[in-house]
């Protein structure tokens, strides 16, 4: 058994607490936008406003209600989604069910709300698309996307206890990647889409294999494969995450001679079955839309396997994650200080970690749609929450043995936290062009003009937010 370092002596210097991080949350919950506006939106509620009120996975009627209302009226949305049918003759949709049945709870009491008020003589419609419906899906999401800060948290405290300066840093690093990535964007600007949902399905599932992996018992590999076919109902590229849990897995069996190594796999199949069963409900969805397991076949055509825009997913400006998001390239030397770092049994965890990164970066450079066009940011890779949270706590932790290295680490980190923020300001406000980063106009913008226009672009976004929604302007303020 690996020994656990005693932390006597370290300077007890958490000052992110998980009651802090309540605190933040709680106070920024004027700034979620409850509203749906984008055709990656409306593909996900379709799912859950079908289901509740119509019964089926028929989402003609959804298409062409927000159609009707300008929400996606564009001519590439109705030829994509109110001409084309499936396999099965019914509407394309390339989403999948995991939110909606994680954002049913919230949902049913949106639905309480708006027969409530309807009854009161209020005009809310008990439709499925009023306000009530909207902004239950909107701040679910948002509260999932802090709960998945709040397990990134409790994965650095975990991982902890092979490195003790580690668990200190818990609360910094996941305040650090909730602000300094694209989640932020996703948890309060457009919550509807899947990726803070999907964070916290990530986050949950990293938080139980480390919990499991003490004693890889029945129970918990049960847990672990609800989990994992949580994450392929959440959104599809999440089940590789899978990977990391493998790796340990694997090689615990092959360092292991005893009976226990039969007792391991044995727990192995019992979460492979387990799994199987949670998945139902999207194996069913796909039958009834597809007519077989899996996606749509215009899904299979957007695949080229052998990744051709994995740099460009990193590198370009046109949503390379590393030039949109910075913060996340610091998090991946992190995750290289763990290995280096961490002693030979726990380091297969950092291992693991860092495979299922590169797997993502694998998925995304395999999608023809690699650039995801007119987003913020490389929003496929918000999955990575807990990953990056790991990282950025691996440099933090490092970065504190040194004097020099505190400073270097925390001009590097400050800077990339603001790079984001000013990227947000800069893409709400339409100071930029939303496909390709202009990098000299944006760093002018994020260093001189965005200071300068912030606090009033601040309390417009609090008190006349629908004025940000209006025709924007491309170029400098």
């Amino acid at each position: 058994m690996l020994a656990v370092p005693s932390t006597r002596g370290l300077p007890a210097r958490r000052v992110v607490t998980p009651a802090l991080l309540a605190l933040i949350f709680l106070a920024s919950l004027p700034a979620v936008t409850a509203r749906i506006y984008a055709s990656d939106e409306v593909l996900y509620f379709a799912f859950l406003r079908s289901a509740w009120f119509d019964h089926d996975l028929s989402f003609e009627n959804e298409y062409q209600w927000f159609y009707d209302h300008g929400v996606s009226s564009t001519p590439g949305f109705h030829e994509t989604f109110l001409e084309r049918t499936t396999e099965t003759g019914l509407r394309i949709n390339f989403g999948t069910v995991g939110c909606a049945l994680l954002w049913a709870p919230f949902y049913a009491a949106g639905d309480l709300v708006a027969r409530g008020l309807h009854a009161a003589g209020r005009d809310v419609a008990v439709d499925g698309y009023s306000r009530p419906y909207v902004v239950a899906v909107a701040y679910a999401s948002a509260l999932y996307g802090f709960l998945s800060v709040l397990l990134s948290a409790a994965i650095v405290r975990h991982i902890g206890r092979w490195w003790p300066a580690l668990a200190l840093e818990d609360g910094l690093a996941a305040l650090i990647v909730w602000l300094g990535t694209p989640l932020v964007f996703y948890m309060y600007v457009a919550p509807p889409m899947a990726h803070a949902t999907s964070a916290f399905a990530v986050a949950a599932f990293l938080y139980c294999w480390l919990r499991v992996r003490e004693t890889w018992s029945v129970g918990g590999m049960a847990l672990l494969g609800a989990l994992a076919a949580v994450l392929a109902m959440v959104r599809e590229q999440d089940a590789f995450f899978v990977v990391a849990p493998a790796i340990d897995f694997l090689w615990m069996v092959a360092r292991r001679r005893d009976r226990s190594r039969v007792h391991a796999l044995f727990a192995a199949v019992a979460g492979a079955a387990v799994a199987a069963v949670v998945y139902l409900p999207q194996a069913w969805a796909y039958i009834v839309l597809n007519g077989h397991v899996g996606p749509s076949r215009l899904v299979a055509r957007k695949m080229t396997w052998t990744a051709p825009h994995a740099l460009e997913v990193l590198l370009s400006p046109e949503h390379g994650f590393f030039v949109w998001t910075p913060l996340a390239l610091v998090a991946v030397l992190g995750l290289v200080v763990l290995v280096w770092r961490l002693a030979p049994p726990a380091r297969i965890v950092a291992v693991g970690l860092i495979a299922a990164l590169a797997l993502q970066v694998y998925v995304g450079g395999s999608v023809e749609s690699w650039t995801v066009a007119g987003a913020f940011g490389q929003r496929r890779f918000v999955a990575t929450t807990a990953v990056l949270t790991i990282g950025i706590a691996g440099v933090l932790a490092a970065g504190a043995e040194a004097r020099w290295r505190r400073v270097a680490t925390t001009c590097v980190v400050v800077l990339a936290m603001w790079w984001n923020i000013a990227l947000m300001v800069q893409f709400g406000a339409g100071w930029m062009d939303r496909q390709r980063l202009n990098l000299q106009a944006v760093a002018y913008n994020t260093f001189v003009a965005v200071p300068r226009a912030l606090p009033g672009l601040a309390w417009r976004y609090l008190a006349d937010r629908s004025s940000f929604y209006q025709s924007r302007r491309t170029g400098t303020p």
